[in-house]
């Protein structure tokens, strides 16, 4: 099992001091900014460490996470926020649109935002092993589960915490509703494809591995659906994306029902099945071309030198040449003008999202400890506003350079 996903860069963000000169009135209050400041800057450190773990980055991201929900739940758990929500502005950027940054003085958006980063980290951590040569069954399985935790928490986000933004995401932002069911449907859509390859691997009945094909290959359509509405100028190269694995997998289903229509003495079918699996292959084809010499975010490959593409064109190709040399032999059966409609349905190994929830408060927290953060003192010139040109310098990505025989590059 080898295979190429297309990664958006990771999110960046301006550095957060948590000084609050005046405001902070004790020893316990200072050390929580201190612990805040050191748990946010290692969180971000481990986002571009190739050495990072699936464990490590949870026990990092649980880390902060639980210092920072002091800034937004109260700590007698009524349903009032904590009085330190808007003290501090966060900045962060998007996926698609560049270095100029979004800006909140709502720690509810830094939340989201580092979930957001820490659920590409896991798309990321996936992706790095998808792409391995000779992938072992528990690594294989390790894609498959991060892949199910990255599509719980952008799920969780969407569900859960992007409605309590006082300020709604712009268009074409990562926070906009569009744009996170994007990255949960294509979260699901790849977890299938690891699916998909373990079924191919045990030899499953071939209608299974069409169904779960067609399964696939509907969820990266919903996925490149989502994102029509959007600017082409940032959203067309993930959309190629989608498009190219829509046809991919359609053509692999195509393939597939072929060979079940043929175990049925449908060989016309089966024909006329493998010649519509031969064209999606070959649109699929063209789209890796295109993707290839379209600008935006994302990595600069050459999907269709990669081993999972090559694989499949052979095995149409085969399968194909099998059929027709069967009907010509045996059948003798007429090849149907109209392709077969796929009515496939799944039954096992559909994706879903891994259930996700931020850690609770941590217990560092106490009523004296929020005392000693005094508000009347907070200085009159709010010098935290945000400057609407300044740039976030981006995340410096790991160089992941391409497997052996599989012609692409993992970002």
């Amino acid at each position: 099992m080898t295979h190429w996903f297309h990664r958006n860069p990771l999110k960046a963000t301006a550095p957060v001091s948590f000084n609050y000169y005046g405001v902070v009135t004790g020893p316990s209050a200072s050390k929580m900014c201190s612990d805040l400041r050191s748990s946010r800057a290692r969180l971000l450190e481990l986002f571009t460490d190739l050495n990072c773990t699936p464990e490590t980055m949870k026990n990092a991201a649980d880390s902060y996470f639980s210092l920072l929900q002091g800034f937004i739940n109260s700590l007698d758990e009524s349903t009032q926020e904590s009085k330190l929500r808007y003290i501090q502005n966060f900045k962060w950027t998007d996926t698609l649109q560049g270095q100029v940054p979004s800006a909140q003085q709502d720690a509810v958006f830094e939340l989201i935002s580092m979930g957001f980063n820490v659920a590409l980290w896991y798309t990321k951590y996936a992706s790095r092993l998808a792409g391995k040569e000779n992938i072992t069954e528990d690594e294989a399985k390790e894609v498959h589960r991060s892949l199910k935790i990255a599509a719980g928490i952008f799920k969780h986000l969407k569900e859960s915490h992007i409605p309590r933004l006082i300020t709604p995401a712009e268009k074409g932002r990562d926070l906009e509703a569009r744009l996170i069911e994007a990255y949960v449907v294509q979260c699901q859509a790849e977890a299938q494809e690891v699916t998909i390859a373990r079924a191919i691997e045990l030899r499953h009945a071939p209608g299974l591995i069409a169904a779960l094909a067609h399964e696939t290959a509907n969820f990266y359509q919903k996925a490149d659906h989502t994102l029509s509405s959007l600017d082409p100028a940032y959203s067309a190269k993930w959309r190629k994306y989608l498009h190219l694995k829509m046809c991919f997998y359609t053509a692999y289903a195509y393939c597939y029902h072929g060979q079940t229509l043929l175990s049925g003495d449908k060989c016309g079918e089966a024909v006329r099945s493998l010649q519509e699996a031969e064209k999606y292959f070959a649109k699929a084809e063209a789209l890796c071309k295109e993707y290839g010499e379209t600008k935006g975010p994302g990595p600069t490959v050459k999907p269709s030198g990669h081993l999972f593409f090559r694989k499949l064109g052979s095995l149409v190709k085969n399968t194909l040449e099998k059929c027709q040399r069967e009907n010509g032999f045996i059948y003798f059966q007429k090849v149907p003008a109209e392709a077969p409609q796929l009515e496939l349905k799944a039954n096992y190994g559909l994706v879903e999202p891994v259930p996700f929830e931020f850690p609770p408060t941590s217990t560092n927290w106490t009523p004296e400890m929020l005392a000693a953060f005094d508000l009347t003192r907070r200085p009159k010139d709010d010098s935290a506003k945000p400057k609407a040109e300044e740039a976030v310098k981006p995340m410096k990505e790991p160089d992941v350079k391409p497997q052996k025989d599989t012609g692409c590059t993992v970002s």
